[in-house]
Parts: C-alpha cells; sequence; structure tokens
C-alpha cells in the first residue's frame, strides 16, 4: 500500500481511503451490516488503514458500524477521518458549523465511534451562516484539548481556507474529484499544493461510472443519488459511457490494466492524494491493488484528456450534492 504524511498524525495514512457513505445505506439503497462490519475489516487486512466517514451517513448509522467493526482492537491499526457540521431533520440534511452544534456533534461522534479521539476532524461544508474563523477558534480547541489530532475541510475553496487557518491549521481538504469533475484543478488542489495539505479525494470512481459496470440498462432504486445525478440521464449517460469504453480500451492495451485501476491511478498521479474508495461489501475491495505500484506516463495522460474532449459534449459537475444553508430551510428545521 502507497502511504502519505498528513500533517498531525504520527502515523503514515493510505492513499487508498475506505469511504462509508454507502455503508450508512442514506442515498444509496439501504445497508447490510453484517457485510458493512467484513468490509471495513477487509479493508484493514488489505493495507487500508484511513476510514472516511461522518455524522449524516446514514443519520449517525455508518459511523456506528465503523465503532463496532474497531471494537475488537482494530482501532489502534485505523486512522479515523469523520466530519461536522450538517444537521439534519427528516432525513434531509443543511449546514450547521456553529459552536453549539459543533461540540454536540464531536461528543456524540465520539461516543458512535467508541474512541476517545478522532484522528481527522473535517468541517463537511462552508455554513454561510456562521463566521469562518468562528468554527475553526472551536475545531483548534478541540485538537488543544486532545480530542482530535487534525483538522480538515470538506468542499472549501482558497479563500474560505485561508480565513479557517487565519485561525487554526488545516491539515487536509476534501473536495470532489475524478476523471470527470476536475474543477478542483482550477483552485483547489494548486492550494494544497502550495500549503502542504493532504487532498482527500472524493467521488474517485464518480458514484461508480468509473468501475465499468454501469450501462445504459443500469437502475437505480430507493432513494440512490444516482437518480437524480445528471450524469447518469440521457442523453449525457451516453456520452459518459462512450467514455469510459475508450478508457477501458486504453487501459488494457497500454497497461494490462481495466478503466478502474485506471481511474484511480490517474488520481493518485495528479499529486499528494488520498483516493476516497467507497465499498459497502468485501468483494467491491478487490481491485485495489490493481491501482498501486505503477504511474502514467506523460502520453496516457494526454490521451485521456483528447478521449474526454472526443466524447463528452457537454460535462456536468457534482454540484447537485450539496446540501442547503440554512437560510434555504425552515426555521423549524433549524431550531428543532
Amino acid at each position: 500500500m502507497e502511504t502519505i504524511t498528513i500533517n498531525g498524525l504520527s502515523t503514515r495514512a493510505s492513499r487508498i481511503a475506505l469511504g462509508t457513505w454507502a455503508l450508512g445505506g442514506w442515498m444509496w439503497g439501504g445497508s447490510d451490516d453484517n457485510a458493512a462490519i467484513r468490509t471495513i475489516h477487509a479493508a484493514l487486512d488489505n493495507g487500508i488503514n484511513l476510514i472516511d466517514t461522518a455524522p449524516v451517513y446514514g443519520f449517525g448509522k455508518s459511523e456506528e458500524l465503523v465503532g463496532r467493526a474497531l471494537a475488537d482492537g482494530r482501532r489502534q491499526h485505523a486512522l479515523i477521518a469523520t466530519k461536522v457540521g450538517l444537521d439534519w431533520r427528516d432525513g434531509k440534511p443543511f449546514r450547521d458549523s456553529s459552536p453549539a452544534r459543533l461540540r454536540r456533534e464531536l461528543e456524540a461522534s465520539l461516543r458512535r465511534l467508541g474512541t476517545d479521539v478522532i484522528d481527522l476532524y473535517q468541517v463537511h461544508w462552508p455554513d454561510e451562516s456562521t463566521p469562518i474563523e468562528e468554527t475553526a477558534a472551536v475545531l483548534e480547541e478541540f485538537r488543544r484539548e486532545g480530542k482530535i489530532r487534525a483538522i480538515g475541510v470538506s468542499n472549501y475553496g482558497p479563500a474560505q481556507m485561508d480565513l479557517f487557518r487565519s485561525v487554526a491549521p488545516i491539515a487536509s481538504v476534501q473536495p470532489p474529484y475524478n476523471l470527470f469533475e476536475r474543477e478542483s484543478e482550477r483552485d483547489v488542489l494548486p492550494y494544497a499544493a502550495q500549503n502542504n495539505l493532504a487532498v482527500l479525494a472524493y467521488g474517485s470512481l464518480c458514484r461508480g461510472l468509473l468501475t465499468g459496470k454501469i450501462t445504459a440498462a443500469t437502475r437505480f432504486e430507493g432513494d440512490d443519488l444516482r437518480k437524480s445525478d445528471p450524469k447518469f440521464r440521457q442523453p449525457r449517460l451516453t456520452q459518459y459511457l462512450s467514455a469510459v469504453a475508450a478508457l477501458d480500451r486504453l487501459a488494457r492495451e497500454r497497461y494490462g490494466k481495466d478503466v478502474l485501476a485506471l481511474a484511480v491511478r490517474w488520481l493518485l498521479d495528479r499529486g499528494n492524494i488520498v483516493a476516497l474508495w467507497g465499498a459497502r461489501r468485501p468483494e467491491q475491495l478487490a481491485p485495489v491493488n490493481a491501482a498501486l505500484g505503477w504511474s502514467l506516463d506523460e502520453r496516457t495522460m494526454r490521451d485521456i484528456d483528447r478521449i474526454l474532449d472526443e466524447t463528452i459534449d457537454d460535462p456536468v459537475g457534482p454540484q447537485f450534492m450539496a446540501p442547503p444553508t440554512r437560510e434555504r430551510i425552515s426555521p423549524e428545521a433549524v431550531q428543532s
């Protein structure tokens, strides 16, 4: 397993992290507790020591499953990265990074995770209703108290990170980033490189599109978020599937790999990046090793860009996933 240093952590982090949104079930069509715990164990057994979770993933369930999976003595072998700053009502999240909310969330996360310290504590989304410096001051208080080891932010831009860093150190930033969603290359990634921040790339396989297993006939049930993702609707879906097919041919002809390995390797070769690998069954981790121990050359990087230019006429980003601010929801939801 390839590893990187995250400032504030004494243990090097695996460059593949287990993403646990799907384990919580919410927006992924449900969850299987036993399979989830086996998946966490399989990740650790395969050298993945960074586990990324959040209270809003299953509204506490994902964190509880991580805690249960690590309760047998495996906690010492894992780095827990969780988040703060989203509240919810009736299954609908909204942003809230107020000091009172942060303090309640920290204690609840520690309890669900069954630990006395969180390795990497990340603000999930910027909250326009709370001064960023105020949020930063509370997290720095947690760090000085020894309840968290390092601070990260997620979905923050450079100006927001500057404000945060005027009060507290940031060790990492977590943007959406994959072959198809590259907006963070304009500002977030250069900022991270300039300021020695680790990048935890979420959506590294673009919600399954880059696994090569999605087809035009694939159907998504229940609350699966891909039902509202513009990439999975026509005519865009055909364009993205054409890109996946061409990328798969390139990977097989040049490296003897498939599109999944190519997509993850592409991410790892872009900088000081950890790729979040979402899985809810152990077998979904089987392809991890195929992405490790090799690199893409410059010719392949250029060919990947050419394929995207030739196949995708109407690209779209991950903006549909952004939760509302407190101003955009009812007062009753905020007060409850």
